[in-house]
């Protein structure tokens, strides 16, 4: 079977959703404001997204048999993050639309054939070399340069899987930092400042994208995403065209976020892609509260055939991350004027996991993106 849609699907249908997080939890609640039920599958238990879903199935993801149920209960299927196992995607596109497109899954499974796609779209890149073993890494280094950073080419993200060589630092210390895994070596890039562009695109080809977000992390984690970013126009303008370059390039439906550097370029700028995720972004979540149409109501009518809307942003936003310990002082934000609190739901609180964010809304009657 095709991965596509043939007809817009109707609110009485049933949504599939790969994964259980927080993403699909946000993604299940805007299908039901539409209308739609969703069934989620995931092997992890009691995970966020099963409190507010008609159905789940808790299953491992190479579990075919509990894939062929799955399928069977739903009309069309899409996933909350990369990391999905492409195979599963693949297994299920056989039986039920997936959307994205499987392959979109895997070629941004692997940062290596990701860095080679953007690079072949004549989209700039921090430049970067692969590395195989030890001695590889050796040798990208020598073309490369310092400073550099080791990325796993699989299952990394929030600085998971990656160390950063300095002119000093040990290659081999390096290597085994990042589990001697089959890696891909960037050049450090000296960026003025760090933005996504969270775009859709739906059945008919229409794209449509929100303002440009502009993000501060903190240890490798996202912590603020402002909009608008402070940008020129130009600069926004090469954010969204980049943005719908790629989308077209993978015949996407729905929504993606590119993270992109802005770099000074003489007297100008350049906008240099950093990685693309095939998915609703936490960079894109002060949609929910700033702005007409959600990044996930966005994503939902894609998938279902319906058209785009034309997202318009209520004012600036600030979006804060609640990272561990921090969702114990949410109590703080819950009569500050403008604040929206989400809470994910998660049982257990570590270091680094994301628990929740907070948007700041301030009004300003401004248009919060574009529609081509």
């Amino acid at each position: 079977m095709s991965s596509s849609v043939s007809r817009s699907l109707g609110p009485d249908t049933t949504i599939g959703i790969l994964g259980g997080g927080q993403l699909g939890r946000m993604l299940a609640m805007a299908a039901a404001r539409l209308g739609f039920k969703c069934h989620v599958l995931c092997p992890e238990p009691a995970s966020p997204a099963f409190d507010v879903v008609r159905r789940v199935t808790e299953a491992d993801y190479g579990d075919k048999a509990a894939l062929d149920r799955f399928a069977d209960d739903v009309d069309v299927i899409t996933y909350e993050f990369e990391n999905v196992p492409a195979e599963t995607a693949a297994f299920l596109s056989a039986r039920k639309p997936v959307l994205p497109d499987p392959k979109v899954l895997a070629l941004t499974q692997d940062r290596l054939i990701e860095k080679n796609f953007v690079a072949s779209l004549g989209i700039a890149t921090a430049p970067y070399a692969a590395a195989a073993s030890e001695t590889e890494l050796g040798e990208a280094l020598a073309v490369i340069g310092r400073p550099a950073v080791l990325k796993t080419r699989r299952f990394g993200y929030d600085g998971k899987g990656q160390a950063t060589l300095g002119p000093g630092d040990d290659p081999a210390s390096a290597w085994a930092a990042v589990g001697g895994q089959p890696a891909i070596v960037e050049a450090y890039v000296a960026f003025e400042r760090e933005i996504s562009m969270v775009a859709a695109r739906g059945h008919d080809g229409r794209i449509a994208c929100f303002d440009v977000a502009e993000n501060q992390h903190s240890d490798h984690i996202l912590k603020i995403s402002r909009v608008p970013a402070d940008v020129t126009p130009a600069v926004a303008a090469e954010a969204r065209r980049i943005a719908g370059r790629i989308a077209e390039a993978f015949g996407y439906v729905g929504v993606l976020a590119v993270e992109m550097f802005v770099v000074a370029d003489g007297a100008g700028h350049a906008v240099m892609v950093n990685e693309i995720a095939p998915r609703v972004h936490n960079s894109g979540h002060w949609t929910l509260d700033a702005c007409s149409v959600s990044q996930f109501e966005q994503h939902i009518r894609a998938v279902a055939g319906w058209p785009l809307a034309v997202p318009l942003r209520h004012g600036r936003a600030e979006m804060v991350n609640l990272i561990g310990d921090e969702i114990a002082d949410y109590r703080k934000w819950l009569d500050v004027p403008g604040a929206c609190v989400h809470l994910y739901g998660k049982q257990a609180v570590r270091p680094g996991r994301k628990m929740g964010h907070v948007t700041r809304v301030f009004r300003e009657g401004d248009n919060c993106g574009t529609a081509t």
